[in-house]
């Protein structure tokens, strides 16, 4: 858990600018810290930031001034420790055959035992990504939102750790693809398509070969990029004949792709990616496919957002049982005016019908706050 509250507010790497103040820490994707709270940014530090990959960072907000307290469902420790085990598992299996199938088992319990007693804890999403290594933490990811997922569908403890290793080593298949056509930058020829579809029937194969691991976990990475329409692959299923497991892990794996910073697109914004999931998935009736939805926050702590009444406040707590009416304090008024006092409202307790519009971006809030635009009133 992250202790202390700071006012604070999330910035993309292209509106980072020398002199922010670092509010949370940044870490590589093997646990290293690259950069400490109350460091003062520097061209260095940004350009190397983007050599990493890291798409935004926490910053020391005075303008959106409250403390912020955001709690992770895993902790930093155990969040870092997870990446390094999917990493090793796939460098072993590349360079000598072998996955350590105990490991794989310990690192799935450690989550899932974490996140049980987190389970009334919303996944504030944008605070699991700001680390480099794109597969390895996508891995990592899918398996904390398939573990939530997992517990709200009242799975037991063995069903939870059969879905927790296939949603972990669900694209453990990769390792025996091209790298030149996996890391390929432009579009994929129909051929490239073709080989890169190969890694669902690889990873199958190779988890399959070892009998520690559960069959249906190895099903999970055969299935995971079917569709329940039909139009996925390798086998073309269609609704229930996917199995359950799979389809949990299948929105999950799509959901954190769009919600990822990629070398091609910036990532999607939470309720934009729930919105997208929506329409490749219209049986939103299926139990698997809400399950997953009903353990992130549309608006995540720390969310800049507009009402509909035109008023912006930032995103400061979440309800589990109504997350898409979170606790917002103000600091806009509905004619952009900067109040002299903050306040909060709770949207799931309003009598006036209140509803977030939409999470406002940084070329917003930089529009916001440019005086050549707008000047800062305190009433």
């Amino acid at each position: 858990m992250e202790e202390g509250a700071h006012p604070m507010r999330r910035v993309s790497l292209k509106y980072l600018r020398p002199g922010m103040i670092i509010a949370r820490p940044v870490y590589s994707g093997d646990g290293r810290l690259l950069l400490a709270s109350g460091l003062s940014l520097t061209e260095n530090y940004i350009k190397r930031l983007a050599e990493l990959g890291i798409g935004s960072l926490y910053i020391e907000d005075q303008l959106f001034h409250g403390d912020l307290n955001i709690d992770d469902v895993v902790s930093e420790q155990t969040r870092i420790q997870s990446v390094k085990l999917v990493k090793e598992a796939f460098h072993s299996l590349e360079k000598e055959k072998y996955i350590d199938t105990w490991a794989v088992r310990k690192a799935v319990d450690d989550m899932a035992d974490e996140i049980f007693s987190n389970k009334d804890i919303l996944v504030n999403y944008f605070d699991i990504r700001t680390y480099d290594d794109y597969t390895f933490n996508h891995s990592v990811n899918v398996t904390i939102l398939s573990i939530l997922a997992g517990i709200t569908l009242k799975y037991n403890r063995v069903q939870l750790r059969e879905l927790a290793i296939g949603a972990l080593l669900h694209d453990i298949g990769k390792v025996h693809l091209d790298k030149k056509i996996l890391n390929k930058k432009g579009k994929l020829t129909a051929e490239e398509y073709k080989h890169i579809q190969q890694h669902s029937l690889y990873g199958f194969n190779t988890l399959r070969s070892y009998y520690e691991i559960p069959i249906l976990s190895s099903i999970i990475a055969y299935q995971h990029h079917e569709r329940l329409d039909g139009s996925g692959y390798p086998q073309c299923l269609k609704g229930e004949e996917i199995h359950e497991y799979s389809r949990v892990v299948m929105v999950a794996d799509v959901f954190d792709a769009l919600t990822s910073n990629r070398p091609y697109r910036k990532a999607y914004s939470v309720p934009h990616a729930i919105d997208i999931v929506k329409k490749l998935y219209p049986s939103l009736d299926d139990r698997s496919i809400t399950a997953v939805f009903s353990n992130v926050a549309p608006y995540p702590i720390g969310s800049i957002v507009m009402l509909n009444t035109g008023q912006i406040g930032q995103v400061v707590d979440t309800h589990k049982k109504d997350p898409a009416k979170p606790i917002v304090r103000i600091y806009f008024n509905s004619d952009l005016q900067y109040l002299e006092y903050s306040y909060e409202v709770d949207i799931s307790k309003s009598e006036f019908d209140l509803e977030i519009e939409k999470i406002l971006d940084d070329k917003e809030l930089e529009q916001l706050t440019n005086h050549n635009e707008f000047s800062v009133k305190v009433q």
